[in-house]
């Protein structure tokens, strides 16, 4: 009677430690989601704030390019007649389909 009380004892103090590592990895586990989710939305501010970057620097390449540089206005005029027609034609395609 003395061995089946030592292997229930045994036995109970296995399941025990099994409940309690179940609890540490579920810890573990939820702590990890939280950790893959705060990743995730920094990803997400990161790509906003590169696409607002990217557009901020097109809007400054296009500044600089329309940009009069010694009274060169008919060049300018030529450049935004130029984008202008070039706009124009994508919309004309656009529509087209």
């Amino acid at each position: 009677m003395a061995d089946n009380d030592k292997i229930i004892t045994l036995f109970t103090t296995r399941i025990r430690q099994m409940i309690l590592q179940y609890k540490e990895t579920k810890k573990e586990n939820e702590e990890l989601y939280e950790m893959v989710d705060a990743k995730e939305a920094e990803i997400k501010q990161l790509k906003l704030e590169l696409e607002q970057a990217q557009n901020n620097y097109k809007s400054l390449k296009t500044a600089r390019m329309l940009e009069v540089a010694d009274g060169d206005i008919e060049e300018s005029k030529k450049k935004i007649a130029s984008m202008i027609r070039d706009v124009n034609k994508c919309i004309t395609l656009l529509s087209g389909k």
